[in-house]
This record gives structure tokens, C-alpha cells and sequence, in this order.
């Protein structure tokens, strides 16, 4: 990432886990709504969820990041754009929305416990870590899964 742009990013807790996002992925956050489950639908589909007259689909970060949640967090629904496709992702909580210089964000590396592949990279904040995650990578296995049907997946308004 070049020096000298800076990158918004939006950063959440999954388990024991402090993950970030590229803030322009981030449509909004929500506290957590009631779902429905979807019959047939892999364990990392949570169900669907009614915002504002639109059916969102919400999927589970815990699940897809193998990540134990922790009592203390009250959980969080970020709406989140993946291509064309607008999602819920369902975290433990949601802490900061900040800027930082693109050079203080790291290479993705190899880390315990983190599939390298769904790391885009590595940044420290107050100094904590926290990995910025490649959403498209994160949830490609859903959405090629339900590309046939799309069957679990909201279109983009």
C-alpha cells in the first residue's frame, strides 16, 4: 500500500481476534436483529434479517474466522459490500473507525491461528494489532456456493 494515501478502516472484534476492514466495504453498523434461519443454508449463514424493507443475508465472522465468541462482546451487524452483493457480517463488537497512513499497514504475514490468504494486512493501533481482512477472500466460498441460485445473497440497492 503506498505511503503516502491513508486508508479508513473499520476495526472489530471477532473472538480473540481484532480485525479491520477497508471502511469503504463498510455500509453501516447495526446492533443485532432477530434472523430467520435458511433451510439448507451452510452453518456460517446465520439466517436473514429485515433492514429498513430490505432482506439482508448475515453470516457469522466467528464461523468463517474458526473464532470462539466471547461472552463480554454484545455483538455487531456490519452491512458490508462484496462485489455486487451487500451482506450482513455478524462480529462480537465493533470498536474504532479510523484513518491511518497506508505505510503504517503491514504486508499480510504469516500468523497463529489466520489463514494467510484472507489477510490483506497487518496494521498496530495504540498499540494492539489488528488485521485488516480481505472480505471478497472471507466470504468467496459462500458466494460461489450460492452464485448458481442465489439463494443467499441481497443485491445491492
Amino acid at each position: 500500500m503506498a505511503d503516502s494515501q491513508a486508508v479508513r478502516v473499520v476495526v472489530f472484534q471477532v473472538g480473540n481476534l481484532a480485525c479491520g476492514m477497508l471502511a469503504s466495504r463498510a455500509r453501516e453498523i447495526l446492533a443485532p436483529l432477530p434472523t430467520t434461519r435458511i433451510p439448507g443454508a451452510p452453518d456460517t449463514v446465520i439466517g436473514l434479517v429485515n433492514v429498513r424493507g430490505t432482506l439482508l443475508t448475515v453470516v457469522d465472522a466467528h464461523r468463517l474466522l474458526d473464532r470462539a465468541p466471547l461472552p463480554e462482546h454484545e455483538g455487531a451487524l456490519l452491512v458490508v459490500d462484496v462485489g455486487t452483493r451487500r451482506l450482513g457480517l455478524a462480529v462480537g463488537r465493533v470498536d474504532d473507525l479510523f484513518e491511518i497512513p497506508a505505510g503504517q499497514l503491514e504486508a499480510r504475514e504469516a500468523l497463529p491461528g489466520v489463514d494467510v490468504r484472507l489477510v490483506k494486512a497487518v496494521g498496530r493501533r495504540d498499540g494492539r494489532h489488528f488485521v485488516v481482512l480481505d472480505t471478497e477472500a472471507l466470504l468467496a466460498p459462500l458466494l460461489s456456493a450460492a452464485a448458481g441460485g442465489d439463494r443467499f445473497n441481497s443485491r445491492t440497492s
